[in-house]
């Protein structure tokens, strides 16, 4: 592989086995980065996603853990560090949608949507940010939702969980600038696959009436701005939320 944004790198991409993570597994792997990533079920998604990333010439792990699991998340990102060397990025990518109004929903809804979405992102920046600040370096890429940023009809605990990733963000990247870490956050509007496949017809026609570009986004263009935030090209954008929804 040619040079790239990320050459010579180490990535740690969670839920990346399928969907938006898998796109961004592959877009780190394109810009020269060796690519790790968790999942939680799927061994046949998880080869999949190793397949396209070797036919891209790029070198790729799978670690089947989950990212609740603290004890099985160190042991991962210390078989990253010894077999493929210290982490320079993490994509904290790995979440769970569900559509239920508030009135329906149980506490256990409430409770799986935090536990993935947020409390993941939390367990997971802790087992490898020790070694960032070692080698005083490192990229954190948060994925939220717009459904986290702005006033939009979503479900409750869906934007409270993407929200919250948004202040995790931001406090993070006071803590750890120091060290050169950057933490950012990257909230996608309406994608064509995804979870946007599950709404209704009549809630995406009304969010192509309001997007300027008058389309859904797609993951390899979330993909690829995910790449160029944790890459050294992006040098002093930090504690930033990026928005990309085609303007809504």
């Amino acid at each position: 592989m040619s040079a790239g944004l990320l050459d010579g790198r180490v990535a740690l991409v969670t839920g990346g086995s399928r969907g938006l993570g898998r796109a961004i597994c592959l877009a780190l792997a394109r810009e020269g980065a060796k690519v790790a990533f968790n999942y939680a079920r799927r061994d046949d998604e998880a080869e999949a996603t190793l397949a396209a990333i070797r036919e891209l010439g790029g070198v790729g792990q799978a670690h089947r853990v989950s990212v609740l699991d603290k004890a099985g998340l160190a042991t991962m990102v210390s078989e990253i560090q010894t077999q493929l060397g210290a982490i320079d990025v993490l994509v904290n990518n790995a979440g769970v949608g569900q559509v239920v109004p508030l009135a329906l929903m149980e506490e256990e809804d409430w409770d799986r949507m935090m536990a993935v979405n947020v409390k993941g992102a939390f367990l997971t920046s802790q087992a490898v940010l020790r070694g960032m600040v070692r080698q005083k370096r490192g990229r954190i890429l948060n994925i939220s939702s717009l459904a986290g940023v702005k006033m939009m009809q979503a479900p409750v605990h869906y934007s409270a969980a993407k929200a919250a990733l948004k202040g995790f963000t931001e406090a993070l990247a006071k803590e750890v600038g120091r060290y050169g870490i950057l933490v950012n956050c990257l909230a996608p509007g309406v994608l064509d696959e995804g979870v946007a496949e599950n709404l209704p017809r009549e809630r995406k026609q009304d969010y192509l009436r309001h997007c300027a570009l008058g389309r859904t986004g797609t993951f390899a263009e979330v993909a690829d701005m995910a790449a160029f935030l944790v890459s050294d090209r992006n040098s002093y954008m930090n504690g930033a939320t990026v928005v990309l929804d085609g303007a809504v």
